[in-house]
């Protein structure tokens, strides 16, 4: 029997259950619950707003945001975001997805630490970025219930000192690889949490080009 949280059901179809055991399998309570978390604001967004919006997508969205913190599907070189972003994709191909779908997911999580672009773009990329805005940022807080609150962390806790945690959960996954932090909001973690940390300055980088003017 399907779940419903905050008025908002799960999806419930083989390849939302098969997503969720993977994820759950793959991520820590913190980064499964956060994940879970995202897809519920979303999904309370998209009804807020009155989109019309693919909940399964969403759902895949949401569950495969950080898998590109984990080491499984961490690569050495990409940003974590195309990292989970590819893990997706994977996922949804040996499911048989279409492409266009596939391709709104892979956006989706590719773009969701970069404002101010996927609020212009169709709802699954929207709203995997609103709902990472509002458990990370508490963006647009004040415009969900205190009973929806309530109703989603309830269900997934925000516990362990969410705050806090998920700063050390994105400064473990990006450490080894700083230069993915260039020009995105990631290099304000390992700022804040490795005093080796040498932030790329884009000025710079283009007044010592080897251009002459």
């Amino acid at each position: 029997m399907a779940e419903t949280i905050a008025g908002i059901r799960i999806p419930d179809s083989a390849i939302a259950r098969a997503a969720t055991e993977l994820v759950r399998d793959t991520e820590d309570d913190v980064l499964y619950n956060h994940s879970r978390r995202v897809f519920l604001w979303g999904a309370l967004t998209g009804e807020r707003r009155e989109l019309q919006y693919d909940p399964e997508l969403l759902y895949l969205g949401a569950m495969f945001h950080d898998m590109g913190l984990t080491a499984r599907y961490a690569s050495p070189d990409l940003r974590f975001e195309v990292d989970g972003a590819n893990a997706a994709r994977e996922f949804m191909q040996s499911h048989g997805v279409s492409e266009r779908d596939i391709e709104d997911v892979w956006t989706a999580i590719a773009l969701h630490t970069t404002p101010g672009i996927p609020e212009h773009m169709r709802p699954t990329i929207a709203l995997v970025t609103a709902g990472v805005e509002m458990d990370v940022l508490g963006i647009a807080y004040h415009d969900f219930t205190p009973q929806q609150r309530d109703h989603v962390c309830t269900h997934h806790p925000r516990e362990h000192n969410f705050k806090e945690n998920i700063i050390d959960h994105f400064a473990e996954g990006i450490r080894k690889k700083p230069q993915t932090t260039f020009g995105n909001v990631k290099a304000d973690v390992l700022a804040l949490k490795d005093p080796d940390y040498q932030r790329m300055d884009f000025c710079s980088i283009i007044l010592s080009s080897p251009w002459a003017n």
